[in-house]
């Protein structure tokens, strides 16, 4: 890919940033307003099964980890991939989520196994999730030269049996479709029973749209592999007035949040952006192809669509969890765009815009406070990351085909873009956005910024 290096170049920017420590929190929560959230009846902050005995399960970049699994057929690698099960393209993008062992080890071609298992691909899985796409999960692994796409809930027991440890009782009640989160011991938590059984914590349901709501569910895991719902609590009742919608080009500017909360505020309209991205990945896809754009670069940005699915989901619990609900999506459907329309949109909002947005989920993960809120943000900025790369090759790819005039046009937008987020920094923080969240303060967002000017776009033409 035809792109700076970008994590070099974020890693030089954070280690001169100026480093606060880490305090965790106790089960991962932030009181709400005295009260109750945003004028809601009081919810209680840690409810439901006592949680004595319980762990955390293992996770990997705040995703189930697949370390920790002992199958009885040892395989050399197992992967955990997240894969677009519902495009409207033939294609189902995908990508590893987490790994364990060294893949192809003991095959007699290891080359062969290598490429097999990069070709490996499905178009259906365990836990399958809808929003605005719909995605799933598959086991990937390599034993010998035998090379295996795990897709369903039964290939999932099958592989897994018998349950033996906590982290395959935790992956196979995800599989069943149980939401097992990696930084709130309320809604992810796993403990062995003296019968040999497991019981894992998580949650089910939603708060968005009328008739919804979100359990707290205890799922018992026999070592053949039976699931049982031992217990469900009513975490909280859904907002009948929050509707997902869908993001085309074309965003109208979203509604306030009315919510105490700077960090519900902050997550509501983070959701709000990240279901917008969807759809604009989305039509990014359709638009390079229109333009002849090579195929890796329609996939990745399918691929990210499928990313921006996850943030949407995690922003909004996020939101949710202080007591706010993210703006309804309001948009138009304008016409397909000219290529230099992408390429000006794709030089502000990617190369410049995101490319810093990636750069500060990479600093929230290193200082917010708040544990969970650390988590997300460790996994959304590796996400961020390459979708910055995707800007940059498609900048790259782009630049060739305008013309002087639109390469100067570009320029200057891209000064102008600078310039905008250079005055948008500089605006103060509310308190609990720069200790629980993480956000960098005006003055080293400030210096952040300028060393991205200085070391990435000032060297671009």
């Amino acid at each position: 890919m035809h792109s700076p290096p970008l994590r070099l170049l974020f890693a030089r920017t954070l280690r001169a940033s100026l480093l606060s420590p880490l305090v965790l929190t106790g089960c991962g929560v932030i009181e709400p307003p005295a009260g109750g959230p945003c004028g809601e009846p009081h919810q209680e902050q840690c409810p439901g099964v006592d949680l004595t005995g319980y762990a955390r399960p293992t996770c990997d970049q705040n995703a189930l980890a697949v370390s920790g699994l002992s199958p009885a057929v040892a395989p050399d690698v197992v992967q955990l991939r997240v894969v677009g099960t519902k495009f409207n393209s033939g294609t189902f993008p995908q990508r590893v989520v987490s790994t364990s062992g060294t893949a192809c080890a003991t095959a007699s071609d290891p080359s062969a196994c290598q490429s097999a298992l990069e070709q490996l691909g499905s178009t259906q899985g365990f836990h399958e999730h809808c929003e605005q796409v719909c995605s799933a999960y598959y086991l990937a692994t390599t034993r010998g030269d035998e090379v295996t796409a795990h897709t369903s809930l039964e290939a999932l027991k099958s592989f897994l049996r018998p349950i033996d440890t906590t982290q395959e009782a935790a992956l196979l009640a995800f599989g069943q479709g149980l939401n097992v989160s990696c930084g709130n011991l309320t809604s992810g938590a796993v403990k062995a029973n003296p019968d040999g059984s497991f019981n894992v914590v998580g949650t089910e349901g939603s708060t968005c749209g009328a008739g919804t709501n979100l359990y707290q569910i205890v799922m018992k895991v026999s070592p053949s592999g039976d699931l049982t719902e031992e217990k469900r609590t009513l975490l909280q009742k859904g907002d009948p007035n929050c509707i997902v919608g869908r993001r085309p080009d074309g965003l109208h500017a979203a509604a306030s949040v009315d919510c105490d909360s700077a960090l519900g505020r902050h997550f509501a309209h983070a959701a709000h952006m990240e279901a917008a991205s969807i759809q604009a990945f989305l039509r990014l896809r359709e638009e390079l192809a229109l333009h002849g754009a090579d195929e890796s670069l329609r996939n990745d940005a399918l691929a990210s669509a499928l990313d921006e699915v996850m943030h949407t989901d995690v922003s909004t619990r996020l939101a949710r969890r202080f007591g706010a609900t993210p703006p309804r999506l309001q948009v138009e459907t304008p016409p397909p765009r000219s290529l230099f329309e992408v390429a000006l949109e794709n030089i502000v909002e990617g190369c410049t815009r995101e490319t810093y947005g990636a750069l500060v989920a990479h600093y929230q993960a290193m200082h917010a406070r708040d544990e969970e809120i650390r988590g997300v943000m460790a996994r959304i900025a590796e996400d961020e990351t390459r979708h910055a790369e995707l800007s940059w090759a498609i900048d790259h790819w782009a630049h060739e085909r305008l013309s002087d005039a639109e390469r100067a046009t570009l320029r200057e937008a891209r000064r102008q873009a600078v310039q905008t987020l250079r005055e948008e920094l500089a605006h103060p923080l509310d308190a609990q956005l720069i200790d629980e969240a993480g956000l960098p303060p005006p003055e080293v967002a400030a210096s952040m910024l300028a060393s991205l000017e200085r070391e990435l776009w000032a060297g671009h033409p």
